[in-house]
């Protein structure tokens, strides 16, 4: 399968200019013969809580129109972080979009970032539930960003049949080297690919100082291996082949998810 990365900068706020963004990227993919396009975290809005406060709209609306467009009008299946807004509740989504319009996947942020003066606590409401979606006869399991930092959630997503784990991110530069580590690591201990698509640029809060993304949106091996990936900056489409053949041969090479023993384990408090 034929999947591409389209590694953005968005423009804070504008929903229209990253809606011509999204369908650019879209054609790119679909011209590379690509069945499935992948972007990063909030690419609607920009990650600014301002920006998505002020634009977040329920779904259907504009920023998931624009999603859903692309898709239809390009013919592929479209991944990609939009702000949603229910009932005056705000929350950080990934909206999955198969090639004739029907919406696949709806997932909501599980982990929210709340360190380092974070505003996504005071501006989202997280979700509940691991997601997974079916595409091309593969379940994709769905992610957002700090998500990467807590492996439960992948492991969750791999007991739900997850073949690829995804992450929709707008990574920091200034932490780059936790996302070339946890990428990797995600994709090895669950012996699946892993597809990360992160943002690229510097967004301007209404506030603050900007803050510049990684970039680096790769595809990971369940070896480890990077198969594919994007510079540290500007805006590019990552394009790659996978053989889901080598998930099944290396689980049966190396049993490890097969020797899990889950029981042993249970949820504790963190060390004081």
């Amino acid at each position: 399968m034929r999947i591409a990365l389209g590694q953005m900068d968005c423009v804070v706020g504008n929903v229209a200019a990253n809606a011509a963004r999204i369908d650019r990227f879209a054609r790119e993919a679909a011209a590379e013969g690509c069945e499935a396009l992948f972007l990063p975290e909030l690419s609607d809005t920009g990650y600014d809580g301002d920006a998505a406060r002020e634009h977040a709209d329920e779904w259907p609306g504009t920023g998931y129109d624009a999603v859903r467009n692309a898709a239809t009008t390009h013919g592929l299946a479209v991944i990609c972080g939009v702000a949603e807004h229910v009932g005056g509740t705000l929350h950080n989504g990934l909206a999955a979009i198969d090639s004739s319009g029907e919406r696949i996947a709806k997932y909501r942020k599980l982990f929210l970032f709340d360190g380092a003066g974070a505003w996504e606590p005071e501006t989202f409401t997280p979700g509940e539930e691991a997601v997974v979606c079916d595409l091309a006869g593969q379940r994709w399991g769905l992610s957002i960003c700090y998500d990467l930092r807590f492996p439960e959630q992948y492991r969750a997503l791999t007991a739900l049949g997850a073949t690829a784990l995804v992450n929709c991110s707008a990574w920091p530069n200034v932490r780059w080297e936790h996302w070339d580590l946890l990428t990797r690591a995600r994709a090895v201990e669950n012996q699946a690919f892993f597809i990360g698509v992160n943002r690229c640029g510097t967004d301007i809060p209404t506030n603050g100082d900007g803050l510049t993304f990684a970039g680096r949106s790769r595809v990971v091996a369940p070896t480890g291996e990077l198969l594919a990936e994007a510079g540290p900056t500007g805006e590019a489409l990552v394009v790659a082949d996978l053989d889901f053949n080598t998930v099944a041969s290396f689980r049966t090479l190396l049993p490890a998810l097969a020797a899990r023993r889950p029981t042993l384990f249970t949820d504790s408090p963190p060390p004081s």
